[in-house]
């Protein structure tokens, strides 16, 4: 876990005061949403001595990537979140997060395999691959049965040319219009191979090709193929995610100074000679800043109720951020185990409702309890951009369990538990240039999370903790205190083979 690309970018920390203590004034920030983005907010200022208040709706923190406690009809206590999530080794500054409170990373175990199958039974896995681009790459599609050589021979190089020579902002710039499933035919890219490899990428943002921004997966197809030697391989917390990853680091925040007010819904924000933060009727935070680390229904919601946030504009460019699609979760208890052979997780195509199952207890410590306790198993079969109300979907996820998995046709389901949400940012064609950035109009309010621009290499849990760290940068500047580091994959094409392939083609077309 120690592996960093060699070709990695540094974003420098601005320089300035090391500690508060140094001023003649201590800052005080309040920092709204207690997901990735917020507690990156939360350590970045925090350690340069700032007093930071957290406020957070729900009564745990990690937001969409948090874990409660549970209890089963039987009386058994088990453990809750919303599903699968992939801690890749290129999330630099998420990982650098999660090291405040455990330096060897201890709480994640890795996954060295993430297989696809899909509606026609055929298989591709990431098992085994070089990590360096575009080695990795050649090697995938050589042994993919959904992507032969003559595929790869049928490529338009000049049309696919952006997905050797990605950059941010310059992927968007020049792809954003575009839908991917629109750039994945003009490239001639094989249908089957699409609908399997390439639509993980798409399912990462809860969305179909259909309604992604090219630039969006193209520059996913960068960070996490392309452009990065880190490979496809991926870290997965061994505990739920309360216990392995976000109340150690709450116990850190809170050990140099950073107060958490769970349970508590922020309604509105107004700026005067301070800004006011408004919980309640009878609750209120005063401070020098606030960071909006928020979903973007949270966001909205504050900023339609905060008229003097902004102006015309920008209060504009938040109303139009919009949600991906609902996906559903959807965790069974079963009597019985699945076959050892199964892999921790399973990514589908073809198979609707089903794009995802997970079999908890081959990574996470409170599954694998329960199953050698009772002799069973803990599934969790996901569905996303789904359209079908719960009881429509369920039945479809169940069947598709039991058409690749029929060691579960005759399986009790002992409890379940299904999760509908409709809380993640869209990223759709056209998205980009309205979409807002972590610097606002007041440089005392600044925005962070998933759904906020930052023109780096970064997308999905890695882009809020980015955002995080960024807004609490511009806030520490503004204070005369010193930024914290970042570090990237690189931000362009890594591969001479493939640049000197894209411009060999040019020239014979010119």
């Amino acid at each position: 876990m120690t592996h960093m690309d060699k070709l990695h970018e540094t974003v420098p920390a601005r320089p300035g005061l090391p500690h508060a203590s140094a001023l003649a004034k201590v800052p005080r920030v309040v920092v709204v949403g207690a997901g990735i983005a917020g507690l990156a907010a939360a350590a970045a200022l925090g350690e340069r001595g700032v007093a930071v208040d957290v406020v957070e709706a729900n009564d745990y923190v990690g937001g969409r990537v948090g874990g409660w406690p549970d209890t089963l009809d039987d009386g058994s206590a088990v453990a809750m979140n919303r599903g699968f999530h992939a801690f890749f080794r290129q999330y630099y500054n998420l990982r650098g997060l999660l090291r405040r409170s455990d330096p060897h990373l201890s709480a994640l175990t890795a996954v060295e395999d993430y297989p696809l199958v899909d509606g026609e039974g055929r298989r591709d896995t990431f098992r085994g691959l070089p990590r360096t681009p575009p080695l990795n790459a050649l090697m995938f599609a050589l042994r993919s049965p959904t992507f032969r050589l003559r595929d790869l021979i049928r490529v338009d190089g000049m049309a696919a040319a952006p997905l050797a020579t990605a950059s941010v902002p310059g992927t968007y710039h020049e792809l954003d219009h575009r839908n991917a499933a629109e750039f994945l035919q003009a490239i001639n890219f094989p249908d089957a191979a699409r609908h399997l490899a390439f639509e993980v990428f798409a399912r990462s943002f809860f969305v179909k090709p259909e309604k992604l921004s090219a630039a969006e997966m193209v520059t996913m197809f960068h960070i996490y193929f392309l452009g990065s030697d880190e490979g496809l391989v991926f870290d997965v917390a061994n505990a739920n995610f309360d216990d392995a990853l976000w109340n150690p680091l709450r116990k850190y925040l809170e050990g140099i100074g950073v107060r958490f007010h769970t349970g508590t819904s922020v309604q509105s924000v107004s700026l005067g000679d301070e800004v006011r933060v408004t919980c309640g009727p009878n609750e209120e935070l005063t401070a020098d800043a606030v960071v909006l680390a928020t979903d973007v229904a949270g966001l909205r919601h504050i900023v339609a109720a905060s008229p003097e946030l902004g102006d015309d504009d920008w209060r504009a460019r938040v109303a139009d951020v919009g949600n991906a699609p609902p996906f559903v979760v959807l965790r069974l208890w079963l009597d019985r185990p699945v076959n050892s052979d199964r892999a921790a997780f399973l990514g589908t195509g073809g198979r609707p409702p089903l794009d995802n199952v997970s079999v908890l207890e081959r990574y996470e410590r409170e599954a694998a309890q329960w199953a050698a306790r009772t002799g069973g198993s803990v599934v969790e079969l996901h569905g996303y951009s789904v359209t079908d109300g719960d009881a429509e979907v369920r039945e479809g996820l169940l069947n598709r369990m039991y058409e690749l998995y029929p060691e579960t046709v005759g399986a009790t389901i002992v409890d379940e538990r299904l999760l509908r949400r409709e809380d993640c940012p869209t990223f759709g064609p056209g998205d980009f240039d309205r979409r807002p950035t972590v610097v606002t109009p007041d440089p005392r309010v600044v925005l962070a999370g998933d759904g906020i621009r930052v023109d780096l290499p970064v997308a999905l849990m890695e882009r809020a903790a980015t955002t995080g760290f960024t807004a609490a940068n511009e806030l520490l500047d503004g204070f005369g205190l010193a930024g914290h580091e970042l570090r990237t994959v690189p931000n362009r094409g890594r591969s001479k083979m493939l640049t000197r392939l894209v411009e060999r083609q040019e020239g014979r077309r010119k």
